[in-house]
């Protein structure tokens, strides 16, 4: 199924756990520390550098391009090392989560009660997934070197809903 992130945000309860989508639009990466950085920004009331009400976050830090390539290998990190971080980022709006990986119950509720979706890429096709980015950004973190924060956009992008906006999980099926 091929759904926009900008229409899905509209209804995001039309996925369902194990749902295999292409997704089309704007996502940003944000590995630990740039969720470190982000969420102690919100704690002291600071600007975050990109919108994050209806956001996708991508916990990626993509490699540099090679010659005639928009980006290097761009594959999915753990997620559950952003699980003490998702909480606070959801209460702020963001919808989609990508990564890889299990969540934490605490996550999942809060995925529930935010009526977020968590995404899942396969481990191994960072290769594949860098494919589908049309264009990158970087737009904050510049120190953190691949794990700054990057605006990506996608078109195609191979994912499966892993826990859906009634909390719903591929998990437990």
């Amino acid at each position: 199924m091929k759904v926009d992130l900008h229409d899905l945000v509209l209804d995001s309860k039309i996925l369902k756990a194990g749902q295999k989508v292409l997704i089309r639009g704007i996502i940003y990466t944000a590995r630990d520390s740039a969720h470190d950085r982000i969420v102690k920004m919100l704690n002291c009331a600071e600007k975050i550098p990109f919108e994050m009400k209806n956001a996708a976050i991508y916990y990626c830090g993509p490699s540099p391009a090679k010659p005639g390539m928009i980006v290097g290998a761009c594959g999915p990190t753990t997620s559950s090392r952003m699980d003490v971080f998702t909480p606070r980022i959801l209460k702020e709006g963001v919808k989609f989560l990508i990564g890889k990986g299990v969540r934490s119950e605490v996550v999942v509720d809060s995925i529930k009660q935010n009526s977020a979706i968590y995404l899942v890429a396969t481990g191994g096709v960072a290769a594949l997934l860098s494919k589908t980015v049309k264009k990158i950004d970087l737009i904050a973190f510049e120190d953190l070197g691949p794990e700054a924060v990057y605006k990506l956009e996608v078109e195609d992008m191979p994912l499966i809903v892993a826990i859906d906006s009634f909390g719903n999980t591929v998990f437990k099926m």
